[in-house]
């Protein structure tokens, strides 16, 4: 766990390591938007900035989404700068050779970084110490990088995807799925209609659910039934005040079961509602549901009035939910029982009643569940029979509204805008285009995912990918051999789950499929005039999917993330691994560049998936992706005493720029997964250089061996910055450390790097005391 060996050093100025040889000829590329898909509780690379966006294909509602784990890299390009960028198009459409393509990158990776940084110092300086000077934060983000970068990149393609024209025969009410895409994606487009329509397509849904009281000072409690109002809200993709779903259960991953948990929030965090230094934050959304409220017709009066009411419930609501750290631990949360024992814990809710409208069945008194927040549960009716009918109206209505006030007219951006420059930083709305984009890929993600890699994807990278990923499970299972704190029984059974992962890279076949792919959206209907009635069409569709999932076998190969998005995931129910096809790009991979670039980039995401299935979380699954206790005791002792060195060891990182620290324990999981990530894919790498030799590893102008490409382009991974505002929410909320921190903190931990980049002996990115969990 702790390295004393003393390494030789030798660098001095990094001319001495990496220089530039060719002038700054550079051209302009510009590049477009983020993907806007919500973050769930995934194990994830990075997260995205927060927004209201619906929930689609791409992730769930709940609190414990044990299915997948996110892993996504974000990335960086240049905004109105001269730049020797490789472009986006030209990357997809296969255009230029090894060398140009070698020298483009080259350019770029030099461009980003300080060489007049001591590597041994501060590397994220020396690799990123110009980033933000090329790359300013754009105006409608909180936060750019490099993952952004990409993702801007691959919503420019996707729109042009969407805007093909639609070949002439084919009809409007065609079962077509790329053209349900294309349809749904111009209703969002068509802004003369929203402007035409205004709010009234959600005035008539609000009336349909029995009306929201802000609007209406005289509406009846007499006739509110919080049950059966909730139930109907779970119909179109909400979970508010109880989180439910049906998914495998942890502990049987082949059945699936009904789940319930505790609710989310409408601000990031629960402590936002608890901490008095939040109170900026608090006011800023009663503002917005104030300015809401009126633009949908409330009286101003009666809107504050109410408003005070709801937030007052909401904090209320915070009060009585549990702390992330309180949750990590999923086995300590997990309650199995029957709907007749959870109506014995909690009779003051109709359960029967409940599940009868959103599984759109009867269900028996037998029928098992599972409940990771039974306490909350019995918190929640009992602060519901404090609380007037009005008020829980309100708040339901509201928690609602939110999420669909996006498929109205600009009036509501631009009032979401206000609250999210106080909430984020961020200084203006994204275009209706990137918005739209986003919407489709997020809702309608397999059928934009088979125009995309019909079109772009290259069928070599799916093998490489494959390749690489078997060689860094090879580089997992030799450290695992290697380990002297777990006994050899344990050792067996990682070893058993390691081996046992599914691969799915690229895209599902079946989207290929013009039948299979139809198949999938048949009964979503789409209108180019309707955009607000198709996205309740969408949400309603998902919802049935899901709960129609009850009583069916779990087919663990079966892919259920969009290919074209910007991401990698564990699923720890499933044991998998998925690498859809839009990560599979520069910085991460290209075909042309050396594997010291694609063992740096892609490799370590690869690591990083895989040592998810081994971190605080992870562990508690086996090779079935089943929950039990399958380490011994002594192993888990020796997890937990190498966890908490990561955990203290990034406890004590202090962000300058806000004056807060990162939060150790929130962020074990992630960290775990960086630093035995990268440790995985050098190892491989170093394999490779043994097999194949390092006379084809360089990149022209940069005097640097394939190893220092490996670690600089790792470190290139994390470039980015964020606004004061995104960077608190951040550490308040994220389960990742930020960029700089996950290059300093899992380098410093690494004893290849400092005897590849020559680093003495208690220098700050060779410390004397390391970490080290895989």
């Amino acid at each position: 766990m702790r390295s004393r060996k003393t390494l030789k050093y030798k660098a001095t100025t990094i001319e001495k390591i990496i220089f530039f040889r060719y002038g700054e000829h550079t051209h302009d590329a510009r590049k477009n938007e983020e993907l806007r898909s919500k973050f769930f509780t995934y194990d994830n690379i990075e997260e995205r900035s927060q927004d209201e966006s619906d929930e689609g294909e791409q992730g769930g509602r709940h609190s414990i989404s044990i299915d997948d784990s996110d892993t996504s890299l974000p990335i960086v390009d240049d905004q109105n700068d001269d730049d020797t960028g490789t472009d986006f198009h030209a990357f997809w459409k296969g255009e230029g050779n090894a060398w140009a393509i070698r020298e483009a990158q080259a350019k770029i990776m030099l461009k980003y970084m300080d060489r007049s940084a001591d590597p041994c110092e501060d590397f994220y300086q020396f690799a990123c110490g110009n980033w933000a000077k090329h790359n300013p934060i754009p105006k409608d983000k909180a936060a750019y990088d490099t993952f952004e970068m990409i993702r801007e990149s691959l919503d420019s393609v996707l729109k042009e995807l969407l805007e093909d024209p639609i070949p002439k025969g084919l009809q409007l009410y065609t079962d077509d799925a790329t053209l349900k895409a294309k349809y749904l994606y111009r209703s969002c487009m068509n802004y003369e209609i929203l402007e035409q329509r205004m709010e009234r397509p959600l005035i008539q849904l609000l009336d349909e659910l029995g009306g929201w009281p802000i609007l209406r000072p005289n509406w009846d409690p007499e006739k509110f039934d919080w049950l059966l109002l909730v139930a109907q809200l779970r119909l179109y993709n909400n979970d508010i005040l109880i989180s439910e779903w049906v998914a495998p259960d942890i502990k049987n991953s082949d059945q699936y079961v009904i789940q319930f948990d505790q609710t989310s929030l409408g601000l990031p965090t629960r402590d936002y509602f608890l901490q008095p230094s939040n109170t900026i934050y608090l006011k800023a959304y009663k503002n917005y549901l104030i300015k809401i409220s009126t633009l949908l017709g409330a009286s101003l009066q009666n809107a504050t009035i109410d408003a005070d009411e709801l937030i007052e419930f909401e904090t209320k609501l915070a009060k009585i939910t549990s702390s992330p750290d309180e949750r990590r631990n999923v086995s300590e949360l997990y309650q199995r029982m029957s709907i007749g024992e959870l109506r014995t814990l909690v009779p003051q809710i109709n359960w029967h009643r409940y599940l009868t409208i959103v599984l759109a069945r009867p269900t028996n008194v037998s029928e098992p569940v599972v409940v990771y927040a039974l306490q909350y549960i019995q918190d929640l009716v009992n602060l519901l029979s404090k609380t007037s009918p009005r008020t829980i109206a309100n708040y339901l209505l509201w928690r609602f509204v939110r999420h669909r006030v996006n498929n109205l007219d600009d009036r509501f951006q631009e009032a979401k805008q206000k609250f999210y420059y106080i909430l984020f930083g961020r200084e203006q709305a994204p275009s209706r285009w990137k918005n739209c984009v986003a919407q489709v890929n997020s809702n309608m993600g397999m059928a934009v995912g088979s125009m995309f890699v019909k079109k772009y994807f290259d069928e070599k990278s799916k093998n490489d990918t494959l390749a690489m990923t078997r060689d860094i499970q090879r580089s997992f299972r030799e450290l695992l051999n290697q380990t002297t704190w777990i006994d050899d029984e344990t050792k067996e059974l990682a070893t058993e789950k390691v081996n046992a992962m599914l691969l799915r890279i690229g895209y599902p076949d079946f989207i290929l499929q013009s039948e299979l792919l139809n198949e999938r959206y048949k009964d979503v209907v789409i209108r180019p005039d309707k955009y607000f009635e198709n996205t309740l069409n969408i949400l309603q569709h998902l919802t049935r999917v899901e709960q129609d999932r009850l009583g069916s076998p779990v087919n663990k190969t079966l892919w259920n993330t969009a290919p074209a998005v910007v991401n990698a995931y564990y699923s720890r129910s499933k044991n998998r691994i998925m690498f859809p096809a839009g990560i599979l790009q520069p910085p991460f991979y290209h075909r042309y560049f050396p594997r010291s670039l694609n063992y740096g980039g892609i490799g370590v995401v690869i690591g990083h998936e895989i040592t998810h299935g081994f971190d605080d979380k992870g562990r508690l699954f086996d090779k079935d992706g089943n929950l039990h206790r399958w380490w011994k005791d002594e192993a888990i002792y020796g997890f937990h005493e190498r966890a908490q060195c990561l955990i203290d060891q990034y406890s004590h990182y202090i962000v300058s720029e806000v004056g807060m620290q990162i939060d150790g324990m929130n962020t074990q999981g992630e960290n775990i997964a960086d630093n035995g990530g990268i440790k995985q894919a050098f190892r491989a790498y170093e394999r490779w250089l043994r097999a194949n030799g390092d006379a084809d590893e360089t990149l022209p102008g940069l005097n640097a061996t394939g190893k220092q490409l490996f670690f600089l382009n790792f470190a290139q991974v994390w470039c980015g910055s964020m606004r004061p505002e995104a960077t608190r929410n951040k550490l308040k909320t994220a389960v990742h450390s930020p960029g700089k921190f996950r290059v300093i903190g899992t380098l410093s931990n690494s004893e290849d790097f400092a005897e590849v980049f020559y680093c003495p002996l208690g220098a700050p990115m060779n410390p004397v005391n390391k970490c080290s969990v895989w």
